[in-house]
């Protein structure tokens, strides 16, 4: 028989408040996630572009697809957020700024025990989250 030893693992309180707040974004996000899929489904609200003409939009590479969809980009989506097809995305952009809030959740702790490197790499963190986020930083075009 073959004993495997258990080491005990240990997490730091800011692994613990991180963790926790990401376990409750998480759940959150996914409730909303669940009810817009669910609105999507029933016909609750009209969609953007009718599930029927969805075939004809697939094979299109995504530039001709924005264009001949009529659709936007970037944050040009919450317009639409009225769409049941456009409504999900209200889920996924609180489940993509679940770790900024979980960095920011974190912040006073290493603040506290004077671990000022810890804070400005979070902080950082944080800032060029919401950058990108933002739309600030563009890059391709």
């Amino acid at each position: 028989m073959v004993r495997r030893l258990r080491r005990a693992v240990y997490a730091t309180r800011e692994q613990l408040v991180y963790a926790a707040a990401l376990d409750v974004g998480m759940k959150i996000g996914f409730g909303v996630l669940v009810v817009t899929l669910l609105i999507y489904m029933s016909g609750l609200l009209d969609s953007h572009i009718p599930v029927q003409d969805l075939p004809r939009y697939w094979g299109l590479p995504a530039a001709e697809y924005i264009h001949a969809a009529d659709v936007p980009t970037g944050w040009g989506w919450i317009g639409l957020a009225h769409s049941s097809d456009y409504l999900n995305f209200v889920g996924i952009a609180f489940l993509s700024g679940v770790t900024i809030v979980c960095y920011a959740r974190i912040l006073p702790y290493p603040f506290k025990s004077r671990d000022y490197l810890f804070v400005g790499m979070a902080a950082a963190q944080i800032v060029v989250l919401l950058l990108s986020a933002s739309g600030i930083l563009e890059v391709g075009h």
